[in-house]
């Protein structure tokens, strides 16, 4: 084993952190998506609660959101972060034990989770639940990541700083401000504390925090990934630096603005409801900006995509990045919110975004990785790369179509109302006439689930070193690893 670890050390660059992260990357997203379809089981067969407060879906929810967001996807913007800063600027991580931290500390943080929310210690914010012990470890490990990634861009041997750095930056220093100001808290246990906001003013805190957990931590971070991997895998240059550069300033200006269009026809003041729905509205372009960049890039390599199925996963990602974003605009009007909030809509749009942007876009960058880091000419087995983007493809698809089916169904059904003002259906009837889309939505994760099952599979044979890959199907490419 010494010896194996010798052969995988680069003379160079430090691989060990970055093959840490992207095993727990894969990892983690086994764990998080098989809590997913255990909670979308339970609401459509609600005996799989259990009758125990530890597996109820209260409880499970906030796991399974923790573990796709943190656990998978930080580990997925850990790993290639610390891939590409050190490619791109040609220097190592300005210093290996504090990166050693960050995965150490960062894992700590997932298990300490783990534990915390099925034992109902909460602090109910969205997205931002974990209670205050654990608050301040995230913050110290990330002011560590911090130090660690633009420490590494200081001692650069380029004197460029290529643009995925720019959105991997931003992303980090952006969702530190929001994690410290959002997770501000009166302790009064080890275990329990309360919000040091108040009623309206906490809400508006919470959806700054929760809409920019998704426009910088998901998003801003994943569009790194994209601005490396994209050209990489599909060997051509972006197909415009320029965009790329506008496209980075008019997110980060515009996104930190759309968080009020959580809030609408509630107690916030309305000209804080309109201003949140304006600017999600001209967050349009700029996220069609991006798209449209990374889309482009495949100008003069489109037939790659015929052979490629790691290439497929990355151009995919960017379609359902596309389709995510302009679905997020159109919701931020107040007269579509009328009718999607508080429904399964608002849940297929989040999952059209996590599972069709963010994962597919993760996967893809950890195919592509694996073989770098453990000195591999490519994976294992190129079949089963492509069998697992039709599942994810599939899977996505089924998931994302049965909850808008449901959220208009439910929208519709929730203002409909008879002649003398009385409301035509009663709730229970609404939640009866969703039991199909919950099945199809059951149905979608599985497959999507069972897809990343394929990939452990296929990174463990990838990583053994006395197993060779599997031969190419006639005509496959093999991709990028330079």
């Amino acid at each position: 084993m010494s010896e194996l670890n010798a052969a995988l050390e680069h003379s160079t660059y430090n691989y060990k952190v970055v093959r840490q992260f992207a095993i727990m990357t894969v990892v983690w997203g086994i764990v998080g998506m098989l809590v997913g379809v255990l909670i979308a089981a339970q609401l459509a067969f609600p005996i799989l609660n259990f009758d125990l407060p530890w597996t109820s879906f209260g409880r499970l929810r906030p796991l399974h959101t923790n573990a796709v967001i943190f656990a998978f996807g930080g580990s997925a913007l850990f790993a290639t972060s610390y891939y590409v800063v050190q490619r791109t600027t040609q220097a190592r991580l300005i210093s290996d034990k504090l990166a050693a931290f960050t995965f150490w500390g960062w894992q700590a943080v997932i298990v300490l989770a783990a534990v915390t929310l099925p034992l109902g210690m909460t602090s109910s914010k969205e997205y931002a639940e974990l209670e205050w012990p654990i608050d301040l470890l995230i913050a110290v490990v990330w002011v560590s990541y911090a130090i660690v990634f633009f420490g590494t861009i200081a001692k650069r041997k380029v004197s460029h700083i290529y643009v995925a750095n720019w959105f991997f930056g931003g992303f980090i220093l952006t969702v530190a401000v929001l994690h410290i100001i959002n997770s501000a808290a009166i302790p009064v246990g080890l275990t329990k504390s309360y919000s040091a906001y108040s009623g309206t003013v906490d809400a508006m805190v919470q959806w700054w925090y929760g809409h920019n957990a998704v426009g910088f931590f998901l998003t801003a971070g994943f569009l790194g990934m994209m601005y490396y991997f994209v050209p990489k895998q599909a060997e051509r240059p972006v197909y415009s630096y320029r965009l790329s550069i506008v496209h980075f300033w008019a997110l980060v200006a515009v996104y930190i603005w759309a968080g009020p269009h959580h809030l609408h026809y509630t107690a916030l003041p309305d000209w804080a409801q309109s201003l949140g729905m304006v600017m999600s509205i001209i967050l349009l372009a700029p996220s069609w900006g991006g798209m449209i960049n990374g889309m482009m890039t495949l100008s003069g390599a489109w037939h790659k995509l015929r052979t490629d199925p790691i290439l497929r996963f990355m151009v995919v990602s960017l379609s359902f990045y596309g389709m995510s974003t302009f679905e997020g605009p159109m919701m931020s009007i107040k007269t579509v919110n009328a009718l999607s909030h508080y429904t399964d809509w608002t849940i297929g749009h989040v999952h059209s975004g996590a599972l069709g942007w963010v994962a597919m876009i993760s996967i893809g960058c950890i195919y592509h990785l694996i073989p770098v880091l453990f000195g591999k000419e490519r994976m294992y087995s190129t079949a089963l790369i492509n069998t697992h983007f039709w599942m994810s493809t599939i899977g996505t698809v089924l998931y994302i179509a049965s909850m808008w089916v449901n959220g208009i169904l439910q929208g519709l059904m929730w203002r409909a109302y008879n002649d003398d003002g009385t409301l035509t259906y009663t709730f229970v009837e609404s939640v009866a006439a969703s039991y199909p889309g919950y099945l199809v939505r059951l149905a979608g994760g599985a497959i999507f689930f069972g897809g990343m099952l394929i990939m452990a599979y296929n990174v463990y044979m990838t990583t053994r070193k006395d197993v060779a890959a599997q031969p190419l199907p006639a005509g496959a490419a093999q991709g990028s690893h330079a």
